[in-house]
């Protein structure tokens, strides 16, 4: 393979373009060789070296005096979280491996978003996801829905993680494009932390984990091309197959030795495997490195360099040691049991060398091949689509005869009802941190001593203190196909949102930017509005953004997927006793919603992109609500003092299906300790609400709205407090107890059974998924 002729054809297989290919020659000063041209292939792909979108990227806000690492700078960021302590947290997407085969392809999205938490340094203690497909009604979505939630189960199961939140959309542009994004978190101190960076010349180069094969074959560049039916069955052994007790190992050996002091740059082989892992150290270390390939432990016979530089297989690690202190590490990987192979040294010429069997086979400038890919500017342009979505008028939309008939079918449609059927496939209380379960509006997990990774032996023991974080993951795509500027807002408002119903202050943000084909004008435009939106909200709540993932091509034959910026937000609860749910309390205390019930300035009364417009009139159309920042903001800090005073009992954000869904929601949500439902109905009246429409008020999205419950003796000092402190707030019912939903809306009483809402709430996942 090394002496295959490069021509244009071949060239063109590997994704460069002319232009790139000319780079490349002035790089080297020569023609490369085939595994040149593989190594560029992947280290220049979309996946791994943002070339559509790292001039968008350098516009959202990445620092503040709470980060640690900022974004781009590490394998993931981190942020203090006072006590000398700090959170390491990232997202990533493994969206084309999961479509071609869903259980491995979720599975090792899982083992790679955790391989960057502990390469820090950290120690993983929880996972996320955010999940997106079609239609459950296609048997083909189902059978992808269902690999993917068993892929992440096993991996987070195996390995002894909590996955303790997430969130789960379906809807047609995602058919034969599911997304998957995998987030984790991990925690350390901040004398604890590691870096990816090959420094020390003479330093020997250790290979640990499993051998190296051919699956994963060059998946970053799979990841970085339109997935088609004929791509995705060429690209077949692009998924790798994920080992998560491998991974376990790997990752009590890898924090065992970062503990011992002689670790002098550490880098898991993720996307485009050995190559990238390699190169990027050494060009963060700025010196080079040369490895042979001979002395990588290789599973199949006859695996050409081509072939295990661009290997994915996972559970690897690349690991710099102190020169002199090997034997110190080859104790620690043989007391785990993990396979290791010293491959190689750091040198001082800044070139990355690769040897087989001693001789050259690839020698390429490090820094140049990681930090100089190239960089587009595309064109774009405001999609044609959206004059037709924008012209929906108010007018269109047919008034309900019973209105009070769709909040059924709204907490049934599978985007809002109840994901149980995915969350009870996880353990979700492993490590025993879990303070809040997945349903309700953020997990919040307790961060004990041990949550931290190990001290050095003859380290005395520290005395650290509890730590309570939330964690929430969010999007609403139909918004953001809509207008991905304020709907890309939304996201980051409503990630927020969540944290603060649930107490915590938030720290900071990781996005997963799932879009088209850059190279279409139309959906570049949707890309570059979105990333305004984001930097825009990220900036006003304060949460910088500290890494996170690109993923484009996202796409179909019938057309791109609707724009879907992912935010993962992660907050700071300040003491236990705020930690803050979302389901009503006890009989006799008082609903108050804080916020505009409707939002007069919208035209659409906050029915543009609604689910209520989805579901019961079958359009995808409309302006959606505005986000005004400055009103949220306000909203958070009203909210967080009035939970820090300890008068909120529970507090839940009114967001997809507006009022009524929320209210349904701090209705039947509850879980007993013996996990059977406990309903808790409630007397609403919404009379005094000016709302030409009563479908508006019920289910209007308009944002920035939170109903919480108080006591009845402390109901208006919330209310007065609220007020003086710039939100719109008022008391709108009481807990009854009941077993009804009980709302007056003018002339208007409607009233709900709580155990009908609640059996097709909580039971219409599992019983789609039960068709065969």
């Amino acid at each position: 393979m090394p002496d295959t002729e490069i021509t244009p054809e071949v060239i063109k297989e590997h994704g460069i373009t002319p232009e790139e290919y000319e780079h490349i020659l002035e790089i080297l000063g020569r023609e490369p060789n085939f595994t040149e041209l593989g190594i560029f292939s992947v280290m220049w792909s979309e996946h791994c070296s943002y070339k559509n979108t790292r001039a968008l990227l350098k516009t959202f806000p990445t620092r503040s005096p709470k980060v640690i690492v900022a974004a781009g700078e590490e394998n993931a960021g981190v942020i203090d979280m006072g006590d000398g302590l700090g959170v390491a947290f990232k997202i990533e997407s493994h969206n084309h491996p999961s479509a071609v085969e869903p259980f491995q392809g979720a599975a090792t999205g899982v083992g790679g978003i955790i391989r960057d938490i502990f390469t820090m340094g950290a120690r993983p203690i929880a996972n996320m996801n955010s999940l997106r497909f079609g239609s459950l009604e296609s048997p083909t979505v189902r059978r992808l829905f269902r690999g993917v939630v068993a892929g992440i189960a096993h991996y987070g199961n195996c390995i002894g993680l909590p996955t303790v939140a997430g969130e789960v959309y379906f809807d047609p542009s995602y058919e034969g494009n599911p997304l998957v994004n995998a987030f984790s978190l991990g925690v350390l101190r901040h004398s604890q932390l590691a870096r990816g960076a090959a420094k020390g010349v003479g330093n020997p180069v250790f290979y640990v984990g499993p051998a190296t094969g051919r699956d994963g074959l060059a998946g970053a560049a799979f990841a970085s091309q339109d997935l088609t039916e004929e791509s995705a069955e060429q690209q077949r052994g692009a998924v790798q197959v994920g080992d998560p007790f491998m991974e376990k190992l790997c990752m009590e050996a890898c924090l065992e030795l970062l503990a011992t002091g002689a670790v002098a740059g550490i880098q898991d082989m993720g996307a485009a495997g050995l190559t990238c892992s390699t190169c990027e150290t050494a060009a963060r270390g700025g010196t080079g490195i040369e490895i042979d390939l001979a002395k990588v432990p290789q599973r199949a016979p006859n695996m050409t360099p081509y072939e295990i530089l661009l290997s994915e297989s996972q559970e690897r690690m690349l690991i710099i040691v102190h020169k002199g202190r090997e034997e110190e590490v080859k104790r620690i990987f043989d007391k785990w049991d993990l396979p290791w192979a010293e491959v190689g040294k750091v040198t001082d010429d800044g070139m990355m060398v690769v040897k087989n069997r001693g001789e050259v086979v690839a020698t390429v400038p490090a820094a140049k091949l990681a930090d100089e890919a190239p960089l587009y500017h595309r064109d774009s342009k405001e999609p044609e689509y959206l004059q037709k979505t924008r012209a929906l008028q108010l007018a269109d939309v047919p008034a309900l005869a019973k209105p009070e008939a769709a909040l059924a079918k709204l907490l049934g449609w599978p985007s809002i009802a109840s994901k149980n059927w995915v969350y009870r496939q996880y353990d979700h209380m492993v490590r025993a941190g879990t303070a809040i379960n997945p349903g309700s509006d953020a997990a919040v997990i307790r961060v004990k001593a041990d949550s931290y990774p190990p001290l050095p032996i003859d380290e005395p023991q520290d005395d650290i203190p509890d730590k309570y974080l939330a964690m929430s993951v969010d999007c609403n795509g139909v918004q953001v196909y809509l207008d991905p500027y304020e709907g890309s807002k939304a996201t980051v408002a409503e990630a927020a949102r969540n944290l603060v119903c649930s107490g915590a202050r938030p720290l900071g943000a990781t996005d997963n930017l799932n879009f088209g084909n850059p190279h279409n004008p139309e959906l570049f435009w949707q890309l570059k509005e979105s990333v305004r939106g984001l930097a825009e909200a990220c900036e006003a709540f304060g949460t910088p953004v500290t890494g996170g993932n690109v993923s484009l091509y996202n796409q179909n034959p019938a057309g791109a997927i609707d724009p879907t910026p992912t935010v993962g937000m992660v907050g700071l609860v300040e003491k236990p006793e705020h930690i803050t749910s979302q389901w009503f309390k006890d009989e006799g205390d008082a609903v108050i919603l804080l916020g505009q019930a409707v939002d007069s300035d919208d035209p659409l009364l906050g029915l543009g992109g609604s689910a209520l417009l989805q579901v019961e009139h079958e359009r995808k159309e409309g302006t959606p609500p505005p986000c005004a920042l400055a009103r949220e903001k306000t909203l958070h800090d009203a909210l967080l003092g009035l939970i820090e005073t300890g008068v909120v009992k529970s507090a839940h954000d009114c967001a997809e299906g507006g009022l009524a869904v929320a209210l349904a929601e701090c209705a039947i949500s509850e879980l007993t300790a013996r996990q059977t439902p406990r309903l808790t109905g409630a007397e609403i009246d919404l009379s005094e609400a000016e709302c030409e429409r009563l479908d508006a008020l019920l289910y209007g999205e308009a944002h920035g709205r939170v109903i919480i419950t108080t006591s009845e003796a402390e109901a208006g000092a919330a209310v007065d407090r609220a007020k003086l402190l710039g939100v719109p707030s008022a008391r709108i019912g009481t807990v009854t107890g009941s077993d009804t939903l009980d709302v007056k809306a003018g002339d208007n009483s409607l009233s709900w059974n709580l155990s009908d809402l609640h059996d097709v709430w909580w039971n219409t996942i599992a019983r789609v998924m039960d068709k065969k």
